[in-house]
């Protein structure tokens, strides 16, 4: 039985507008054929796309929480700063 499209699938479109490095759009994630192809799609088409957007968008911040938290467990040392009232050398 066929499912009937009562109301239009609304685009994701963010207004951002700016491509990340593997090509997805950084504020809605689709594809630049995505993007430019969005409104000679059908509505379940238009639906598949938001859920690979949504599929993106979680694999993406997954990726940030694992770099956070590797960050967090493996801080990078801090540069001690010389005194200011100091007429020493401080290397030496």
């Amino acid at each position: 039985m066929e499912q009937l499209d009562f109301f239009e699938v609304p685009s994701p479109c963010k207004g951002i507008c700016e491509v990340n490095n593997k090509g997805y759009c950084k504020g809605c994630f689709r594809s630049r054929e995505e993007r430019f192809h969005w409104f000679e799609l059908t509505n379940e088409q238009k639906r598949n796309v938001v859920r690979l957007c949504h599929q993106r968008y979680e694999r993406i911040m997954r990726a940030k929480r694992k770099q956070m938290r590797d960050a967090a467990l493996d801080p990078q040392p801090i540069p001690s700063q010389p005194s200011l009232f100091d007429d020493e050398d401080p290397t030496q």
